[in-house]
């Protein structure tokens, strides 16, 4: 028993590493876009790299050193992040009994919250697999992109205009497999989703990368009220 606890999550879930990997990838190839794109549009090296460490966040990163490149201030890049990054405050409650519950596992997983280990994790069908689920992908995750990061920020121009890479596709493509399977769960997950899609793609011409986002999160609205007539319905039989 105690061997079997003390076994890394890593060798007790190798199919979660397998499946992990593909988000690590997906990850790597928009780091090394951020870094290149960064560091071509004038910013110095440090920029990208800090900015990932601290931050950690992709579409906020990205709209952050577009406004700096764009002749904006600090403080408006910052204020940009902020406000992309408040989506990820419904993300910590989703996952908040799945990161743990003492001190150092909430300020490190709270760190590490993002929209593809969240999806991952709650994508598990036990709660043991979710815990696992979140910490693998979260922590290769956050290697990956800081790596990679660095890496196309040294790289620089020699890649080229990455625009013409398509690299932009590779994150929604993980998220849309993610998120598959969870619209089995019923009528009530597959309402919120559509309208949380069609907001998002309704705004998507008009407001920054990243607020399409948060304009989702409105689909909840619907999933909650579908979960309140289901509990009236069973109260009443």
């Amino acid at each position: 028993m105690r061997t079997a606890e003390r076994t890394p999550r890593v060798t007790r879930y190798p199919e979660l590493v397998r499946d992990a990997s593909l988000i690590w990838l997906a990850s790597g190839v928009v780091g090394v876009s951020f870094g290149a794109i960064a560091v071509t549009g004038g910013l110095p090296v440090w920029v990208p790299v800090v900015m990932s460490l601290v931050v950690y966040a992709g579409a906020s990163q990205f709209s952050a050193v577009g406004v700096l490149l764009a002749g904006g201030g600090p403080v408006a890049a910052a204020a940009t992040g902020l406000l992309l990054n408040t989506r990820t405050a419904a993300f910590s409650l989703a996952v908040a009994d799945t990161i743990g519950r003492g001190r150092l596992a909430r300020l490190v997983g709270a760190h590490l919250v993002a929209d593809e280990t969240v999806a991952f994790a709650l994508a598990q069908p036990d709660p043991a697999r979710r815990r696992a689920a979140f910490w693998i992908c979260g922590v290769g995750l956050f290697v990956v992109w800081n790596a990679t990061v660095l890496a196309g920020a040294l790289a620089g121009s020699a890649l080229g205009d990455t625009a013409t890479y398509g690299l932009d596709a590779a994150f929604p493509a993980v998220l849309v497999a993610l998120v598959l399977p969870t619209l089995r769960e019923g009528a009530a997950v597959r309402r919120s989703a559509l309208l949380g899609a069609a907001l998002a793609l309704a705004v998507t011409p008009a407001v920054p990368a990243g607020v399409p986002v948060l304009v989702a999160l409105a689909g909840l609205a619907l999933y909650g009220r579908g979960n309140s007539a289901n509990v009236r319905e069973g109260s009443a039989t």
